[in-house]
């Protein structure tokens, strides 16, 4: 029988979480040379390392070893100490997480273990499958290392996202930053460009807009008569960022979500379920899972309305005349963009797009979307494309007109022309010290015992506390 890739690296990552996922067990119990029944000596599987609540076992390492080579990763040049490195890291991050009081809620990790079950199971065709091949004598014992697994990821997860979060860095820090590095060492940009969009987006009418509203709120009432939200998001939602997940986002008011968004998820009470409502995505329903202070876990249920075949001529006719008075000089493309796209972020900065991964203006052409370089490769500067349609992955299509408005050579970093990546660079340098930081205070405070031969590691960090 043939797995796909997909599963096949599912089924390592699992398998090997599996196996570490359990509490500390005596020390009695650690691998022994044990004869066999030929009279030679095999090793059995043991702890090789204890952090605080967590254990590392032997086999977790040739796991790792294999989940690496599963995804495409080159093997040949890691040691089983850098290997053993790494998941005390991971089990340090989980401890320190639980005494830091960082909470997971079961039903999020049970959601997250519904949702890989079911991947599961369509994968190898019956749950029976399943159980068989990660070796469980049944389903409740395979959901219940799932549980244990999923939740000291999160764990991790979470305890990561709060030692990065409390760094910060100000215009001072990355001027010494940038002071220091050695004239020859300065990092090298590839070619970048800026680029510009005019976009027109058909016309919804109010008809599919009711339908689509009636449709969520069918959607609350089954989900308060008892419906899982969860399976409503995978099998429903059209936001591809979250649907996955069953519709799970972390949020505080100062993430990036647009603003209605944002003050409806506010509005609610911890477990409620708000009425549908409208954002340039769509139409959202929300429910509130939980309310730590300033910071939400919700979930979100996105659908879009359907576009008719005459909305979808009108706006091609509409980006078609707005191209023509560009290419007639009535009106620049700055402009046109202000007055006439209907996309909010970047009309009023003259359709500037924004790189996501720097948040600057620039994109280097080697990182670029690939998507967006088919549509700007070709541009000379100042030339504006053809109308091009184009389709968002919740299916929503649009029209948009493309313009390269500055194109720059590769180059050597410069002070005033890269600030903000050279910020970047400076704030990671600096987010990486203070993990270091953090992982040294706390090793020191930890119980930790490496066990066997992997005493004669050289970690990275001082694992042995010598």
């Amino acid at each position: 029988m043939k797995y796909t890739n997909s599963l096949l690296t599912v089924a390592v990552v699992l398998l090997t979480s599996i196996m570490s996922a359990q509490e500390i067990i005596p020390e009695t119990e650690v691998a022994q040379n044990t004869p066999t029944q030929t009279g030679k000596r095999q090793k059995i599987d043991g702890i090789v390392a204890t952090v605080g609540d967590y254990i590392v076992l032997d086999s977790d390492i040739d796991k790792t070893l294999l989940e690496l080579s599963a995804q495409g990763a080159s093997v040949k040049d890691i040691s089983r100490c850098q290997l053993l490195g790494k998941l005390l890291e991971d089990k340090l991050y989980a401890h320190q997480a639980i005494q830091d009081s960082i909470v997971v809620s079961d039903a999020q990790v049970n959601d997250k273990v519904n949702y890989q079950m079911t991947y599961m199971v369509e994968q190898l065709g019956t749950m029976d499958k399943v159980i068989k091949y990660f070796k469980k004598d049944n389903e409740e014992d395979l959901r219940t290392d799932l549980f244990e697994i999923l939740k000291q990821n999160a764990l991790t997860e979470e305890m990561q996202r709060k030692i990065v979060d409390e760094v910060e860095i100000t215009p001072e820090e990355v001027r010494t930053f940038f002071k220091s590095i050695p004239k020859d060492e300065l990092p090298v940009f590839g070619a970048e460009m800026e680029v510009a969009q005019i976009v027109v987006n058909p016309k919804v009418t109010q008809e599919e807009k009711q339908a689509v509203i009636d449709r969520l709120k069918g959607f609350k009432k089954e989900i308060e008569e008892g419906a899982s939200f969860f399976s409503k998001a995978v099998l429903y939602s059209q936001d591809p960022g979250s649907r996955s997940n069953g519709g799970y986002y972390k949020m505080t008011r100062k993430t990036p979500f647009v603003k209605e968004f944002k003050d409806v998820a506010f509005s609610l009470s911890e477990g409620e379920i708000s009425e549908p409502f409208e954002t340039d995505f769509g139409f959202h329903i929300i429910y509130v899972e939980k309310i730590r202070g300033q910071e939400l876990d919700l979930r979100h249920i996105l659908l879009t309305p359907r576009i008719s075949e005459e909305s979808l001529n009108e706006a091609r006719e509409r980006i078609t005349a707005i191209k023509k008075r560009i290419d007639d000089k009535e009106i620049t493309f700055a402009e046109a963009a202000r007055t006439l796209s209907d996309e909010k972020e970047t009309r009023a900065n003259g359709g500037t797009l924004i790189n996501p991964k720097t948040q600057d203006t620039r994109f280097e052409l080697t990182k670029m979307d690939p998507v967006l370089y088919g549509q700007v490769s070709n541009l000379k500067q100042n030339e504006v494309s053809n109308p091009i349609v184009d389709e968002d992955p919740s299916g929503k299509k649009s029209f948009k007109l493309m313009m390269v408005t500055n194109r720059y050579d590769e180059h050597t970093a410069d002070y005033s022309l890269d600030y903000i990546r050279i910020k970047n660079l400076a704030l990671k340098e600096k987010q990486i010290k203070r993990i270091g930081e953090w992982s040294e205070e706390k090793i020191k405070e930890t119980y930790i015992k490496i066990n066997g031969e992997y005493r004669d590691c050289a970690f990275a960090n001082n694992w042995l506390k010598k």
